[in-house]
């Protein structure tokens, strides 16, 4: 067997794409980390990589083997199940083709060092289940629901944050999606109508965000500088800044079931910590999921 490295040595750069085979009995997604790590050290070389995922029999390693060996491709292959890599041993030696068992070796080295046994169960790391479906759902609602798009959807929300300009909305709406939240935000624009779907939602869904004026003013000035503006306007002039956050509160204290969360000066994974514990038990009547998944 050679190295993975030991496979591009003799090759000088080309216009042509030379053939790698990469195959798995799982997702593949580690050999294909390996050959991206790998093949960022050889500038020049253009190489065309055919990926085989879930080869989990003999017939299937059969024909990716005969493949291999017509397009004069090496091959490196992230295989656990025992049966599948004696496939892959006696046909690659059939064949006569170059070859790197990224696990074979491995596994035997910890086996044998530790005295332990592997479970063998191929794409155990990157198993899926409904946990996972409902992350990923989670994050795709956020992103489609950020900034107050489409408001018609704040129904299906597991929590709706809302907050002037700058009070962390969006960072906070992303976090809590990856713990299995659905999360939608609105922002508040003083002398704009907040979005009449907001007031038709359960109101026990919704948390209100307020920060501190001067540290607001800080980062809306910051910001405008990082996209080339001019930091001196009235988006974040003091005065302006404290009259939005002012007449916000005022929104606040007349819809009595919105909490207020003070995000001045926080880690996101603090008040995003808050917001969990304070509407975990607010919830606890709704049928909606709100749970962690994490």
């Amino acid at each position: 067997m050679n190295s993975p490295a030991e496979f591009f040595r003799d090759f000088e750069p080309t216009n042509t794409s030379l053939p790698l085979f990469v195959l798995s009995d799982g997702t593949g997604e580690t050999a294909e980390n390996l050959v991206d790590a790998i093949l960022t050290q050889y500038y020049g070389l253009k190489v065309e990589v055919y990926r085989y995922k879930m080869v989990r029999t003999e017939a299937h390693v059969r024909s990716i083997i005969e493949e291999a060996k017509l397009r004069n491709a090496p091959l490196i292959y992230t295989v656990v199940s025992p049966e599948v890599r004696v496939a892959l041993s006696e046909g690659i030696k059939e064949a006569g083709i170059k070859a790197v068992d990224v696990l074979g070796e491995t596994l035997d080295l910890i086996s044998s060092v530790y005295n332990a046994k592997p479970s063998l169960t191929p794409g155990l790391l990157h198993q899926v289940d409904e946990k996972y479906y409902r992350r990923i759902e989670a994050i795709e609602f956020a992103v489609k629901q950020d900034d107050g798009s489409l408001p018609e959807n704040l129904m299906q929300a597991d929590l709706v944050l809302v907050g002037v300009s700058r009070t962390s909305k969006t960072p906070l709406s992303i976090f809590l999606s990856h713990k299995g939240y659905k999360v939608a935000n609105v922002p508040l624009v003083m002398g704009i109508e907040v979005p009449k779907e907001l007031f038709e939602i359960d109101q026990n869904k919704i948390v209100a965000l307020t920060i501190d004026p001067e540290a607001l003013t800080k980062i809306r000035r910051e910001r405008l500088v990082r996209l080339g503006r001019d930091p001196v306007g009235d988006y974040a002039s003091s005065s302006r800044v404290r009259e939005e956050i002012e007449w916000a509160l005022k929104l606040f204290s007349r819809n009595k079931r919105w909490p207020v969360f003070e995000v001045s000066n926080k880690a996101l994974e603090e008040t995003a910590a808050e917001i969990e514990r304070r509407m975990r038990g607010r919830l606890k009547h709704i049928k909606s999921d709100f749970r962690s998944v994490s």
